[in-house]
C-alpha cells in the first residue's frame, strides 16, 4: 500500500500562485509515476499533470501547460505543483495519486490516492 497526503490548498486571488505538495509514504518503491488530478462542483475529475518517478519525464494538459509545473523530491517522497497565474476556472479540489505501472491521463491508470486539497481561486 502507499499512502498519499496532500497539502497546500487554499484561497487566492487571480493570478496568484500556489504549491501543492503530495508526501507519499509506505510502499513507495513500487510507484512508478505519480499524477494530479482536479474536481470542480459537477464537472468530472481531469487530468493535470504527471511525472515518471525514477527520471522526472512530465506531461501537462493543455489547461495547465505553461502555468503549471509539476516536480518531485525522491529523496523526500514528495510530489510537488506549483501553479502560477491562477485563474478562477481552476477553483477545484486536486488530488494526487501514484500509480505502479503508468503515469498516464486517466485515473483508472493509478492505483491510490489521497483525500484531496482545495484550491479556490476568486476572481
Amino acid at each position: 500500500q502507499v499512502q498519499l497526503v496532500e497539502t497546500g490548498g487554499g484561497l487566492v486571488q487571480a493570478g496568484d500562485s500556489l504549491r501543492l505538495s503530495c508526501v507519499t509514504s509506505g510502499r513507495t518503491f513500487s510507484v512508478f509515476g505519480m499524477g494530479w488530478f482536479r474536481q470542480a462542483p459537477g464537472k468530472e475529475r481531469e487530468f493535470v499533470a504527471a511525472i515518471m518517478w525514477s527520471i522526472g519525464r512530465t506531461h501537462y494538459a493543455d489547461s495547465v501547460k505553461g502555468r503549471f509545473t509539476i516536480s518531485r523530491d525522491n529523496a523526500n517522497d514528495t510530489m510537488y505543483l506549483q501553479m502560477n497565474s491562477l485563474k478562477p476556472e481552476d477553483t477545484a479540489v486536486y488530488y494526487c495519486a501514484a500509480g505502479t505501472s503508468s503515469y498516464g491521463t486517466e485515473g483508472s491508470e493509478y492505483d491510490y490516492w489521497g483525500h484531496g486539497t482545495q484550491v479556490t481561486v476568486s476572481s
